[in-house]
């Protein structure tokens, strides 16, 4: 009997020990919940304007003065192959703002006007959802129509007064802030007067770097005229750390620091000539730093105090936090998370890409492994400093295009302003300026051969929509996003397309005689791209092919005719093409203008144009593109001064 209570006391002992273990459990389950559910950390989004990471301190620049942001990157992770999905601003923060690449959406393009599916939101719209305050303070430029829906739909405010501070009691936020002092504007195309005025009047006398403190790149002259200019490059930046250190300081006695991951990055690449709006390392490469709190240290999985070279580009932004803070990642994002428990594996290579920038028409495509870059460009018949007004009224540019006559360039500085390569190639490790293009180097042919086998695996899979004229992109907006438009291979057939603009650029007469015989394809793309592709030929070799540019200039697609025209006229002064071109400067469509207006400032003999490009200037309705375009042909000719009066 005793037995059989001790045999019950002791059932009842275990089954309480289980209930017990059990209930122990179910409260630590809940307080691991609750406790997940604290991990909800605020985020303080920086970012400055075009800057290359060579000029801050903290990537090995011993001339700069950029203490806070040495800091910042000192302290967290600091990456070293961070790059811009684009290399002017507009694309740039389409990027950013959708996480989806530009070649995709169609807004490769600086300032255009192209539509987004209903699905594709501003990222911030998601950290909404799961309880963010969400402010920016307060650049948009997002370059896609109805821009404000983007801008309401994502921001709880977005304004020069945004912050943290307008939230509601203990609400965890991401709160942006974009610092302008070191944008192109500031560092060479306002007056230096106005530099004078607004950067070194807020400097503090011994904060200010002299025009013999810091070391040239060697890409441009090393005279005081440049140095002169150049020197703006680092002031500006220095004013810049001192408003982000206000802005530290101003969360640190909120409070907040020990809350808040920091993230700081540029938005692409330096804004002095040959970087910014350029496809190469120096217009895509950005600063860019992660800051953790101890708080949230265990988030980062690379630790901290400490350098990475992982891949990253604009695109895993959107992905990463909208995981970190427990939102549901949407199909169309195909960025990588970057750290959290949604991390994703490191890719081994990045396709990034530069269009239009202002009146610039541009294609670049690029491929980077981080040590070497690879940019394939598909209209390089114009040189690296091709004519951007909004860079040609700066006071450096006009400096370089006077030692360029002058005759006192070396043979790298000489060759921005010779045609472009088809291909550069780059070894950013040996070479971090890009002076010596390996694209011809037999040593690096297995190099080259896997980049470009990369890149027609990304055009031919994401379907790059930019491979359409802007003419045609434009027209196609009219109807449908160029995102989904993209996904109709029979609308699209972009292997058709890429088939033809893949010759592009390369010279020789079996590449000419191939685009001679695209000229009659019966794809009005592929005709373009035969067009295209021949303005980079020698008059050599189009002189046995002056037929065929003749009978092009009649065809029924008129980016093909005006590109058939500007061949024909260059090379053999053809009377017809004169009138072509004339007649396309005067075009009602803003992009055909443009294109002819374009073509005309890099031919030889411009005077028979001089005339009607004032008139293309002055017509009615005109837009910033077109005008500016007309004012760098005059500009080119001495008919008008370079400077900020005569902008457009």
């Amino acid at each position: 009997m005793k037995e059989n209570k001790l045999y019950s006391f002791l059932v009842g002992l275990v089954r309480n020990a289980k209930a017990y273990c059990i209930l122990a459990s179910l409260v630590w389950l809940v307080n691991a919940c609750t406790e997940k559910e604290k991990l909800r950390p605020n985020i303080l989004w920086i970012t400055i304007e075009d800057t290359s990471p060579q000029f801050l301190g903290v990537y090995g620049n011993q001339d700069a003065r950029t203490p806070t942001m040495d800091k910042l990157a000192n302290e967290g992770v600091r990456f070293t192959n961070a790059f811009s999905t684009g290399t002017v601003c507009s694309p740039s923060r389409t990027a950013i703002i959708t996480g989806v690449k530009t070649y995709k959406t169609g807004t490769g393009n600086h300032r255009s006007d192209i539509q987004m599916p209903d699905y594709i939101k501003g990222f911030p719209a998601y950290l909404q959802e799961v309880g963010y305050y969400t402010s920016n303070n307060k650049k948009t430029d997002y370059n896609v129509k109805n821009e404000e829906r983007y801008i309401v739909e994502a921001w709880d405010e977005s304004s020069s007064k945004a912050g943290w501070w307008n939230r509601k009691a203990g609400q965890p936020f991401l709160s942006v802030f974009n610092f302008m002092e070191s944008h192109q504007s500031r560092t060479m195309t306002e007056s230096y007067e106005w530099y004078k005025g607004n950067i070194l009047a807020n400097l503090d006398k011994e904060e200010i770097i002299n025009d013999d403190e810091f070391e040239m790149p060697p890409f441009y002259l090393d005279s005081p005229e440049m140095r002169k200019q150049f020197a703006r490059v680092y002031n500006a930046l220095k004013l810049t750390d001192n408003k982000i250190a206000q802005l530290l300081q101003r969360l640190k006695a909120d409070g907040l620091m020990d809350e808040t991951i920091i993230f700081f990055y540029a938005d692409h690449g330096e804004g002095m000539p040959r970087g910014k709006t350029n496809g190469i390392n120096y217009g895509y490469r950005v600063p860019f730093v992660v800051w953790f709190p101890e708080k949230y240290k265990e988030l980062s999985p690379w630790g901290t105090e400490i350098v990475t070279n992982e891949l990253v580009d604009f695109t895993d932004l959107a992905p990463t936090l909208i995981s970190l803070v427990g939102g549901e990642v949407p199909e169309h994002l195909e960025g990588r998370i970057l750290f959290g428990g949604g991390r994703q594996k490191p890719t081994d290579h990045l396709v990034i890409s530069s269009d239009r920038s202002d009146n610039g028409i541009d294609m670049v495509r690029t491929v980077t492994d981080g040590r070497y870059l690879y940019s394939r460009n598909f209209m390089p018949y114009m040189p690296e400093l091709r004519y951007i007004r909004y860079m040609e009224i700066g006071e450096i540019k006009q400096q370089m295009r006077q030692d360029y006559k002058a005759g006192i360039l070396d043979s790298l500085q000489n060759s921005l302003f010779a045609q472009r390569p088809s291909v550069f190639l780059f070894d950013l490790e040996a070479d971090p300026w890009e002076t010596q293009n390996l694209a011809n180097n037999p040593d690096y042919k297995e190099i080259l051969n896997k980049m470009e086998t990369q890149l027609k695996e990304e055009v031919l899979k994401s379907k790059d929509i930019m491979f359409l004229p802007e003419y045609e992109l434009n027209l196609v907006n009219k109807a449908i996003a160029p995102y989904e438009y993209r996904l109709d291979d029979t609308e699209y057939p972009i292997a058709e397309i890429y088939k033809v603009a893949s010759l592009s650029g390369y010279v020789g007469n079996k590449v000419a005689e191939k685009q001679i015989a695209y000229l009659k394809d019966a794809n009005k793309i592929g005709r373009y791209w035969a067009a295209m592709g021949l303005c980079s030929q020698s008059k050599k070799i189009l002189q046995n092919y002056a037929s065929e540019i003749r009978d092009a200039m009649d065809d029924s697609y008129r980016p093909v005719s005006i590109l058939a025209s500007a061949i024909a006229y260059q090379q053999f002064n053809d009377a017809k093409a004169i009138q072509l071109l004339q007649s396309f400067c005067l075009s009602d469509s803003e992009d055909l203008a443009l294109m002819a207006v374009n073509l005309l400032l890099y031919v030889d003999d411009k005077e028979p144009f001089i005339e009607t490009v004032k008139l293309a200037h002055d017509k009615e309705g005109r837009s910033y593109n077109v005008k500016a375009a007309c004012m760098d042909f005059l500009g080119s000719l001495g008919l008008v001064p370079n400077n900020t009066n005569y902008r457009q």
